[in-house]
């Protein structure tokens, strides 16, 4: 299959369309608007817990607490939020999220249930009340806030650029140079804003990003930090560039409703609580992500 190039306009720029960009105005102010949300409620949590050393305890979950455990949806093929090792056990930054939820929540780190989900299953499984909530990499948007409620995200995904040439060290070295993207990826409009006169070559896939990485007809993929993490991980002769091209931020995805309001309360209290203590910094360290 012949690859989509994204031509360049007369003036070096790239062809804009006016409805897209109109899209674009409006994502961006919902999602600027979503991280003031969010970084108000980890701000109001925060002082709690610095005033008073322990946040206070939310509205008991009878059904939860009765049964013992936490039902949560995960990934179990994404390296390295939720995988699985050589002996089959998931692992990962999810993982660890959700092991440690059911241990402040349930009082073991053990109460809880992880069901591996395809990525077209995720919100389903939480508004089909078939989970207690999924952590599996979502990504908090303003259309998915109608079907879930999402909480405050524990990790600060984005696009980054992944190289092979040691030559390249840093975005501005890609200046006329060729970029694999997903087609009809996000990362499409962060690489033109910011690489305005780098060529574009559109792929399906990683595996075929990379074989053209291999073969040199691209000198870079753009691509969410979460995913190229667990690709230098298994092909170590690849590296990050240091820029972070966009932000998007990953949430648990929680029922909508009254009756789900104890439950949402605790898993924000409790990812709140992590921050402000460096855990999630820490484990996402430990897990090798920007």
């Amino acid at each position: 299959m012949k690859a989509e190039v994204y031509p360049k306009n007369q003036s070096g720029g790239w062809k804009k369309d006016t409805l897209l960009q109109r899209i674009g105005v409006l994502q961006q102010f919902w999602f600027s608007s979503f991280i003031l949300y969010s970084l108000s409620l980890l701000l109001i949590v925060s002082c709690c817990f610095l005033a008073t050393g322990s946040i206070a305890s939310a509205a008991e979950m009878p059904e939860i607490l009765r049964r013992g455990y936490l039902t949560i949806a995960v990934k179990d093929n994404l390296r390295p939020l939720g995988f699985r090792d050589a002996s089959g056990n998931l692992q990962g930054l999810e993982i660890d999220l959700a092991q440690r939820l059911a241990s402040d929540l349930l009082g073991k780190a053990n109460a809880v249930k992880l069901q591996p989900i395809a990525n077209r299953d995720r919100l389903s499984v939480v508004f089909n009340n078939q989970v207690d909530f999924a952590i599996a990499r979502v990504t908090a948007t303003e259309s998915r806030s109608r079907l879930v409620s999402f909480s405050v995200p524990y990790y600060f995904d984005g696009t980054y650029l992944v190289v092979k040439d040691t030559g390249i060290q840093k975005t501005k070295d890609l200046v006329n140079r060729k970029i694999a993207v997903l087609n009809n990826s996000s990362s499409i409009a962060d690489v033109r804003y910011y690489v305005p006169n780098a060529e574009l070559v559109g792929v399906n896939s990683y595996a075929e990003a990379r074989s053209q990485m291999e073969t040199g007809e691209v000198q870079a993929f753009a691509a969410d930090a979460s995913l190229l993490s667990g690709w230098i991980q298994e092909y170590p002769q690849y590296r990050l560039l240091p820029d972070k091209l966009s932000t998007a931020p990953l949430s648990v995805a929680m029922p909508k409703g009254l009756q789900y309001a104890d439950l949402r309360l605790q898993v924000n209290e409790a990812i709140a609580r992590y921050i402000a203590e460096g855990w999630l910094k820490q484990r996402a360290q430990y897990w090798g992500l920007p």
